[in-house]
């Protein structure tokens, strides 16, 4: 009887633990939404093109971010080999939001160097690269971390609650960050820095909320996974050992051929979206001469419509699967490139503001099961032992492909006329097609 109730008291004081995680991993993604926002997308252009930036080189903000995804199997074997999800995760994430104060201070002293705009639009790209590094490398110990934290009967729901709260924070985020830029009286890059500022502040609050989250052992955590672990003290023997789990954590993934069949949708589809998705914002900046006022409410009334169908897609996830959620909203997100080339009709142009709401909230309604089924179903299908593997690889794989369709964009954009840049959007729509096609063959479990 005794023994009946400590185990009860154990079991209620973890649900109890798990809970407050959740919490705390909810508040920490809004948070996080703040920071993210400000120091990349529709902002971050915005703030470039003030600079003088050319759009191959705003292309290049978008994609290094992908190609720092490289570095994610490195840093899922590290964080395995460390003792503490939480403290590996200060140890990058912390460093990667702190030294965005380099640009905080280099508007300031912006004033006092003459022609010092183009020294700051490389300072940025340098900045987004180290930040971009040392946020891979803590990518996939927050994923496994936060899998293993989360029942698997709430996955489609919490997701989706933890989407939310995201979007909500971007819904308020962008509009008035552009307020705050467009409105500041010593310009719109000083409003940027303003506005940075308040941004850095959320991404190291966001940090301090993982404080009341339950840590996870990843050693004590894959060794129950029945993974064998064999350190080893001798310096020269622990960097082969490290060498070789390296070779061998990247191997075991691509032995089983439903999680290779993921691996090739998830790096298509991401050369096929970043081809024209990145340049949106611009085209609507630069060819329609839309104010970033518009653009950035245009982006958060699309955060607000992903947000209110994250409830919906989450319980149909739940009961149907995410495979063919993805295959049903992948068919309607490839054909949304092709909603720009109605804006050169005069019909569109005298109604332009409507046609771009509808665009937007359509997007962001549809973009919400792709983002919540492409997070669950790697969870799903990738065994326990190697999801911090998995997950590296794939972000790793859809970053390179991404990498590669930003640039391969950008370089498009760079070289073409009004009527050139449609051609991008008219090859991203074919490509994405062609990139739902491996969902037909993939299991999910």
């Amino acid at each position: 009887m005794i023994i009946e109730t400590h185990t009860e008291e154990r079991e209620q004081a973890l649900k109890v633990s798990v809970r407050t995680s959740l919490r705390a991993s909810t508040i920490d993604g809004g948070l996080s939404t703040v920071f993210s926002n400000v120091t990349g997308g529709v902002l971050l252009s915005s703030f470039l093109l003030n600079l003088g930036a050319s759009p191959f080189e705003i292309g290049m903000v978008a994609s290094l971010p992908m190609l720092a995804n490289l570095l994610q199997p490195l840093g899922a074997l590290l964080s395995n080999r460390s003792n503490s999800r939480h403290d590996y995760g200060i140890w990058t994430f912390l460093p990667s939001r702190l030294i965005w104060l380099v640009l905080l201070i280099s508007i300031v002293l912006r004033e006092t160097i003459p022609d010092f705009s183009e020294h700051l639009v490389y300072l940025t790209l340098t900045l987004v690269v180290v930040s971009s590094i040392l946020a891979a490398l803590g990518s996939a110990s927050w994923m496994s971390w936060l899998a293993a934290l989360v029942p698997s009967k709430l996955r489609g729901r919490y997701y989706s609650i933890r989407n939310v709260v995201s979007n909500i924070a971007s819904l308020l985020c962008l509009p008035i960050a552009s307020f705050i830029i467009s409105h500041w009286q010593g310009g719109a890059i000083a409003g940027y820095g303003i506005v940075l500022s308040i941004s850095i502040l959320a991404g190291l609050t966001s940090l301090a909320c993982q404080q009341f989250m339950v840590d996870i052992n990843p050693q004590k955590y894959q060794t129950a996974c029945q993974v064998e672990y064999k350190p080893e003290n001798n310096q020269t023997n622990y960097q082969a050992n490290l060498f070789n789990s390296l070779i061998n954590n990247l191997i075991s993934p691509f032995k089983d051929s439903n999680l290779i069949i993921f691996l090739i949708y998830f790096a298509l589809w991401g050369f096929a979206v970043n081809l024209s998705t990145p340049f949106f914002n611009l085209y609507m900046l630069d060819n329609l001469d839309v104010d970033i006022t518009w653009v950035t409410l245009f982006s958060s009334l699309s955060s607000g419509a992903n947000m209110l169908m994250l409830l919906v897609w989450g319980r149909l996830s739940d009961r149907v699967g995410n495979r063919p959620l993805l295959i049903f909203a992948g068919l309607a997100i490839a054909i949304t490139p092709l909603f720009w080339l109605l804006t050169g009709l005069s019909q569109v142009q005298s109604q332009l503001w409507i046609y771009l709401l509808i665009f937007h909230l359509f997007l962001g309604g549809t973009w919400a099961a792709i983002d919540l089924g492409s997070n669950n179903i790697q969870i799903a299908i990738a065994p326990i032992q190697h999801h911090a593997t998995f997950f590296a690889i794939a972000s790793a794989l859809a970053g390179v492909g991404s990498a590669l369709g930003t640039t391969a964009g950008g370089v498009l954009a760079q070289y073409a006329h009004y009527e050139g840049i449609f051609g991008v959007f008219f090859l991203s729509a074919i490509l994405r097609l062609v990139a739902i096609v491996p969902l037909l063959f993939l299991h999910e479990k």
